[in-house]
């Protein structure tokens, strides 16, 4: 399949700029993946769609406060950051702007909390800075970091937890797993309390999942890893799952490849902490799924192949012509979307 199979036309007014008052007040798109049948609710209707013995499974990575601003040490000019992924100890991964300002062994500073020095430069221009602080990396990125919101939101973010879901945990991710950012505290006791498990596993976020796709043909694409883990108790509560008849539902595609990743290398799911670089698209014959929660996503990118590979392509396209019709909100802050 080709690259602009994956296109679909949307008003750039349906990007949502920022998060709902309620998280759970999103909309919900229910998408029938046997049938095509399209049904409009929302998010806090989850409640009806799922039942006794069913597990949902979330990636709990919490993000990294990862655009930073650093002076260079030898010319004063301003240089901007964005922390991918972390190396070894305080050696990081980088997208920098402009690039032509951050070459081998040049050092910068950072609002005299932090300095770093250039000591590679890897494939697409990515940079690779060790930075020296007296304090935890991630405490001085408290400090100076600012949330790493998508170029297409526009607006500033007014309480940086709205960017985190309600159980991000172990820090990491350079962009947030957004299906996950509609579950309140309260919605997940009321799931719980109907008989469904919930479940965890960690990836986190880099430059794999939001690369975009330059090939026409996606085969030609090639997937940055990104690192996860999956527990034990994740492993025996889908398989406890499966030997009951429930069904094991994924929020996100960060956890879709997480599992499906495991499942793929090795025949079945075993606890593991390695690297994916897992690209999902059509057709793909899917080994742990029975279902997804997700967001609307940008047209041609690696994560609409995700989900027409679940939910059948022509499905998926009519799903999301339906969304632009009705006035979904898009990407990270918009609505969601049920594949059953």
């Amino acid at each position: 399949m080709r690259k602009s199979d994956f296109y679909y036309d949307l008003p750039e007014e349906l990007i949502a700029q920022t998060p709902l008052q309620k998280r759970d007040a999103s909309r919900m798109l229910i998408l029938n993946k046997a049938t095509g049948e399209v049904n409009h609710r929302h998010f806090f209707d989850i409640r009806d769609y799922l039942r006794k013995g069913d597990l949902l499974v979330m990636n709990n990575s919490r993000v990294i406060p990862a655009r930073i601003y650093g002076t260079r040490v030898d010319t004063g000019s301003s240089v901007e950051f964005l922390l991918l992924k972390q190396i070894e100890n305080n050696c990081w991964e980088t997208l920098v702007k402009p690039g032509k300002k951050a070459k081998i062994g040049k050092e910068f500073d950072f609002n005299g909390i932090m300095k770093g020095r250039i000591e590679d430069i890897g494939e697409e221009g990515i940079r690779i800075i060790r930075f020296e602080c007296e304090e935890n990396i991630y405490t001085a990125l408290d400090k100076i970091g600012q949330m790493p919101l998508p170029p297409y939101i526009k607006e500033t973010l007014k309480d940086n937890e709205r960017y985190q879901t309600v159980y991000s945990d172990p820090i990491g991710s350079a962009a947030a797993p957004t299906a996950g950012l509609h579950f309140t505290e309260e919605l997940l006791d009321d799931i719980r309390a109907m008989g469904v498990e919930t479940a965890y596993v960690t990836l986190h976020v880099g430059l794999g999942t939001f690369r975009p796709v330059k090939e026409d043909e996606i085969t030609d694409h090639i997937m940055h890893s990104e690192h996860f883990t999956l527990p034990q108790e994740t492993v025996d509560a889908i398989k406890r799952t499966k030997e009951n008849g429930g069904r094991v539902i994924a929020v996100g595609t960060t956890t879709t490849r997480t599992l499906e990743s495991v499942a793929r290398d090795f025949g079945e799911l075993v606890a593991c902490d390695k690297n994916t670089d897992i690209f999902i698209y059509p057709p793909y014959e899917f080994k742990v799924l029975d279902g997804l929660i997700t967001n609307f996503h940008l047209p041609e990118s690696t994560l609409i192949m995700l989900v027409s590979a679940f939910a059948g392509y022509d499905n998926t396209m009519n799903a999301y012509k339906e969304a632009v019709k009705e006035q979904y909100r898009f990407f990270s802050f918009g609505d969601s979307m049920m594949i059953i």
